[in-house]
């Protein structure tokens, strides 16, 4: 067996082995081995390679001393055997006789049947233990599989696969609601709170205001302050815009490869909060789709007013209840 594993191979398999068992007890990782945060596997891997040299060396030296102890006839032998082919070495050919179960020319008279056809003779011979144990392997498989899928009721494979398929949609949908930027269009949101505000007015200072102007009274590209647009206005709109660019060959570029959606949709809010204002310069107005910041203000409005006679009416019905 030295002679296909030499000391130069098995020593570096042998501890690249341990090392990786060693790792996955450990619990390292690719990116982040374990001897990182664990000083001590260190020592460890030291302590093993030590030893496997140790060994080597230790092996080395009493086979040099056992052959000077050995007869010339004992070192003929030996260097006999170590020339031998890997299927002629005795262990192999005992292992595959074990496995085979096949028996030598000389004993084939044993096997011979009664059959002759022309001169041909068949031999009983058994079936490979190897082959045998397979076959039983595949009858008692097939009973397990037909128990369980048959009569059990067990989920076949395309159950299995839509089992997975929603329980993946379940994870993407709770990783959706608190991941910024996975944010559409149809989920984005008027933002209103200052912090939003400002981050957006800072995006659009600095990629906006060479085609808009810094207050949205446009220049090269359209006037963002009065009610006028050119693809429609709204949340879903502006940043549908935004994300994938203008009209072709003559909008914008697509933000979306250089923005994350959490940073449209606090642009597309601040472009919504210049709707109404006065810039110094306004551009003469374009598009025909009409659209004003006061129709998400009425939506709230109506909001807040569809709550009022609720209250009144609790109120009513608490004092009733008095009287």
């Amino acid at each position: 067996m030295k002679k296909y594993f030499p000391v130069y191979v098995r020593v570096p398999l042998l501890f690249l082995l341990f090392y990786v068992l060693v790792e996955w007890v450990a619990g390292g990782t690719a990116q982040r081995p374990a001897f990182v945060d664990h000083p001590a596997v260190l020592i460890l891997l030291g302590l093993f390679l030590f030893a496997l040299i140790a060994v080597e060396i230790v092996a080395l030296a009493t086979n040099r001393v056992l052959r000077r102890l050995m007869t010339p006839e004992e070192i003929a032998e030996k260097e006999r055997e170590d020339n031998l082919s890997f299927s002629d070495r005795p262990w192999v050919k005992r292992l595959m006789q074990k496995m085979t179960r096949t028996k030598g020319i000389s004993d084939e008279n044993e096997l011979l049947l009664e059959h002759d056809y022309d001169g041909i003779k068949e031999l009983d011979n058994e079936l490979p233990p190897w082959w045998v144990g397979l076959f039983y392997i595949t009858v008692i498989f097939s009973v397990v599989y037909l128990l369980r899928f048959h009569v059990f009721g067990g989920d076949n494979q395309i159950v299995e696969y839509e089992k997975s398929v929603a329980i993946a949609k379940e994870q993407i949908e709770e990783y959706r609601k608190t991941a910024a930027d996975l944010i559409s269009a149809d989920e984005a949101q008027y933002l209103t709170d200052e912090s939003s505000l400002a981050a957006g007015k800072k995006i659009f200072e600095m990629n906006c205001v060479a085609c808009h102007q810094a207050d949205g009274g446009g220049g090269i590209g359209p006037n963002l302050t009065d009610d006028h647009w050119i693809l429609g206005g709204g949340v879903k709109n502006i940043f549908h815009t935004i994300a994938k660019g203008g009209r072709p060959g003559k909008g914008m570029v697509d933000w979306e490869k250089t923005l994350k959606p959490s940073e449209i949709e606090k642009v597309t809010s601040y472009v919504i909060s210049l709707n109404g204002t006065t810039p110094a310069s306004p551009k003469e107005a374009e598009g025909d789709i009409i659209w004003s910041k006061a129709e998400i203000d009425g939506a709230s409005g109506d909001a807040a007013e569809a709550t009022e006679p609720a209250t009144e009416t609790s109120d009513d019905a608490a004092e009733v209840s008095q009287e």
